[in-house]
Parts: structure tokens; C-alpha cells; sequence
């Protein structure tokens, strides 16, 4: 039986942890990569970091993401234009491409052929693709270009699905999912609130069943809007296990987030995230004393 004193001293320790995660403080016990259940990550189109964050009045419902979770103020593309960017967080490398030409096929592992081997699951799904499995270049608003799975040929059909499967029951979910709204929701060809509005009208209802259910989303941008080397982008991780209103300055690329779900998950590393470090200041565990400290 647990005495009082017990009591109370874990019910002290998890209210200042709560309030006072300061980085000095907490960096120690946040350095373990937690094995969620679930990993849903939102793709969206050519938007800036600065056109973004602080952006209260387009975007109000990335901000109230990145104020209640983790937001990344140097966080970068890896080239222009979007294609090599979604072959790069998908594979660990733009394959060779640089450009959205289409199709391309390609043997090479990735993360959905490593989740498979590792007897975990992936599902990509496009919203407005015609069909399951459709491997066309165009069917607008749908494109192919910011479909990378499509173009492997050791993800079978059956990993490439419309959004409208995305499950209503989340616990359905594959183990790792990838969302990507079609050319107007994904901020490509409409305004950045539309993208918001989007986000918040289907996703945030599995934000906020994964905060209390050991799952994550990670909400990208592939480029900014310029031609410009610095391509910085938003980047926000929302969900279980992840620090509260905290800002990483870290300087982090696509490589590093493909780096971080393969260390999630006891993946072997794919190309280039090889040679960078996974993201590792950013988790807190929910589960206060889950060590059987009662």
C-alpha cells in the first residue's frame, strides 16, 4: 500500500513538472525517442516559416499546435521544388530527382519497406486521389509528385490509399501514416487558411485522441514559397509524450525527421539520415513514475 507521503510527493513532482519543464531542467529525462503506438504525419505545400508562425489571423489553428506542443524555429527543406523534398523525408534521398517531373520508379528501401520488414505498418493516404492504388501523374487537385510511396515499387497498392480511408477509429491506424491534402487544402493553390481550416476540420480530432493515447502527429511543410537556399519551414510535433509550448532551436531538415521515426521504431537508417541526428530534446514521458514506483 502506498503511504501518504508517497502520495504527496508524486502528486508535487508531477505538477511541477508540468509547469516547469524548463529545458535545463528536464533535458535529462527527455532524451529517450518514445515508441508510439500511432505516427501521423501531415504534408503540407510552399509556405514559409514567417508566413506561419505568429500568423494568428490566417493560420490560428497551426499556432494553437505549435503553442500546445513542440514548434521548430529553424527547421529547413532540403531542396526545391517539392517532389526531391518528399522523396527525401520518405526514403533519406531525393533519388536522383530534381524536379516534379513524373512517374519515376524506384527499388531503393524506404520507410514504409522498412516498417513492413520490421512486421509494423504504413499507410499513405492523398486526398482527392481517384482511386486506391491509382498510380497516374495528374487527376487535379491530386498530384502524384507529392505522392512519394507511389513511385517505390516495394510498397504495394494496398499502402496507397484515398483520404477518405483515413480511419474514424484511430486505433485502426497503421503504425506510421502519411497524410497529404490535395493541391487546394494543402495551401499549393488556395490561401493559407484554407490549409488551416483544413488541418483543424480533419485532424485535429486525432490530436487530440493521440495526446492521451501515446500517439503523435508531425505536421511539415515540404518547401517555403522562394527559390532561396534557406528554406525554412514550419515543423510542429503535437500528441503524447512531447513538451508543451516548447521551441526547439535546433537546426533540423527532413533528414532529421525520417532519422527520428527510424530510431522510434529500431529502424536501420536510409541515406542521409545516416549522417544526421535524431531529435531527441523534445519528449517528456506522460506516464509519470510508470517504472512501478507505486
Amino acid at each position: 500500500m502506498t503511504s501518504p507521503v508517497v502520495h504527496v510527493f508524486k502528486t508535487a513532482f508531477a505538477i511541477v513538472s508540468a509547469l516547469a519543464c524548463q529545458p535545463a531542467i528536464c533535458a535529462a529525462a527527455t532524451g529517450t525517442i518514445p515508441g508510439f503506438d500511432h505516427v501521423v504525419i501531415v504534408i503540407m505545400e510552399n509556405t514559409s516559416d514567417a508566413s506561419i508562425i505568429g500568423n494568428t489571423a490566417q493560420a490560428p489553428y497551426i499556432n494553437s499546435l505549435a503553442d500546445a506542443g513542440v514548434y521548430f524555429s529553424d527547421a529547413h527543406a532540403v531542396t526545391h521544388p517539392s517532389q526531391p523534398n518528399y522523396l527525401a523525408l520518405f526514403s533519406g534521398s531525393t533519388q536522383g530527382i530534381t524536379d516534379d517531373s513524373c512517374p519515376h520508379h524506384f527499388n531503393a528501401p524506404n520507410l514504409a519497406s522498412e516498417l513492413r520488414a520490421a512486421s509494423l505498418t504504413f499507410t499513405g493516404y492523398s486526398e482527392s486521389m481517384p482511386a486506391d492504388g491509382f498510380s497516374r501523374c495528374t487527376a487535379y487537385p491530386y498530384a502524384r509528385k507529392h505522392n512519394p510511396w507511389v513511385n517505390f515499387n516495394n510498397v504495394p497498392n494496398t499502402g496507397n490509399l484515398r483520404f477518405s480511408r483515413f480511419p474514424v477509429d484511430f486505433a485502426t491506424l497503421p503504425t506510421l501514416a502519411i497524410v497529404v491534402p490535395n493541391l487546394c487544402n494543402d495551401m499549393h493553390d488556395c490561401p493559407i487558411a484554407t490549409g488551416d481550416a483544413w488541418l483543424q476540420d480533419n485532424i485535429d480530432a486525432y490530436v487530440q485522441w493521440a495526446r492521451t493515447r501515446n500517439s503523435l502527429l508531425i505536421l511539415t511543410w515540404d518547401e517555403d514559397d522562394s527559390a532561396t537556399t534557406a528554406n525554412r519551414i514550419p515543423l510542429v510535433f503535437a500528441g503524447a509524450n512531447v513538451r508543451i509550448g516548447y521551441t526547439s532551436t535546433a537546426t533540423v531538415t527532413h533528414y532529421n525527421v525520417l532519422r527520428t521515426l527510424e530510431d522510434m521504431y529500431g529502424l536501420p537508417p536510409l541515406g542521409n539520415a545516416a549522417n544526421v541526428a535524431p531529435i531527441t530534446e523534445v519528449w517528456v514521458d506522460d506516464r509519470v513514475f510508470a517504472d512501478g514506483f507505486d
